[in-house]
């Protein structure tokens, strides 16, 4: 378990560099308009993001 753990962490961590790594300025563009969103609407995202991520995990195994 904790090898499956550290192994979706470490795939989370390459996935989540790409986008600086290949488009420092979109990323810039990207990070100020998250910026601007209220909590609410940052909490929503969290929470889609969780459930797609819950669902893609079912339908894996």
């Amino acid at each position: 378990m904790s090898d499956t753990l550290l192994g979706a962490l470490a795939l989370m961590l390459v996935f989540e560099g790409l986008l600086p790594l290949l488009n420092p300025g979109g990323w810039r563009r990207i990070f100020a308009r998250v910026m601007q969103l209220s909590d609410g609407q940052i909490r929503f995202i969290g929470l889609a993001s969780i459930g797609l991520g819950g669902v893609l995990l079912l339908l894996w195994r």
